[in-house]
């Protein structure tokens, strides 16, 4: 049993959980913390992701800082990165989950809210795992896992422009998982559907029968809670999912089976 607990346990790892200063991100990084791994924080807005580290480090017994930067620019990413090897000397784990997408009929979509959408959840994961991959190799250890979408695999409605980023995420997880598991580094891709919180939350007030509809899709008849996403990107983390790797995992209630 004291094994058991052992490989759950994350004492000792550093993570990085971009897009962190709130709602599924902020989830994941506390559910880390909480199994003892050092956690870095991200947002774009300094005082927000401030506050987010201020309060998670008084909820646990963990190391928690934080960066504050637009992680769609490589060099934001870069000085992220150098910060915590810096500041912790390594990083065992990175979640992207840096994303949010301008969720809209794609022919009302601007060439702004495309650009936003692609640099919010595919820009991001793209450099985040390029400035850090380096580390991890050189380690010979490493666990990169992405938030991405289920709605890439059913077709949601409004999300085209969503989808092309998240899609590029799932695809991206198989080639960097061939590529790197030799070097004991996974890559999985943990893949939500709607997820309880503030996007579905301005969805609804946009169009509330979308968001019915949504939900209709899902068979265990509600959205998923911040929690359970959690749940799944740390087992991914632990020891005891050593053994996967480029997968896509759906974590959806039943809205999409095999």
């Amino acid at each position: 049993m004291e094994d058991r607990l052992m490989s759950e346990s994350l004492k000792g790892k550093v993570a990085v959980v971009t897009g962190s200063a709130r709602g599924i991100g902020n989830a994941i990084a506390l559910r880390l913390a909480q199994s003892g791994a050092d956690v870095v924080l991200s947002g774009t807005n300094e005082e927000r992701t401030k506050n987010a580290a201020e309060e998670m480090q008084t909820q646990t017994d963990s190391n928690i800082g934080y960066y504050a930067g637009d992680l769609s620019s490589e060099e934001n990413v870069l000085e992220m990165v150098e910060q915590t090897i810096n500041d912790h000397g390594k990083i065992d784990i990175l979640v992207n989950n840096a994303g949010g997408g301008v969720i809209l009929p794609f022919l009302e979509q601007t060439s702004e809210t495309l650009k936003k959408t692609i640099d919010r959840n595919l820009w991001t994961a793209i450099w985040s795992s390029y400035k850090v991959l380096p580390y991890m190799a050189e380690a010979g250890y490493g666990r990169i896992i992405n938030i991405g979408a289920d709605s890439v695999r059913n077709g949601l409605w409004d999300h085209a422009a969503y989808n092309a980023a998240k899609g590029g995420v799932h695809a991206m997880t198989t080639g960097l998982a061939r590529e790197f598991a030799d070097k004991d580094i996974t890559v999985n891709t943990v893949a939500p559907p709607a997820v309880e919180g503030e996007l579905l939350d301005k969805i609804k007030e946009r169009d509330a029968g979308l968001t019915d509809k949504y939900i209709d899709i899902i068979p265990k008849g509600r959205a998923a809670s911040m929690e359970e996403v959690a749940d799944a990107v740390w087992y991914l983390s632990t020891y005891g999912a050593r053994f996967i790797t480029g997968q896509v995992i759906s974590v959806n209630g039943g809205s999409n089976m095999l």
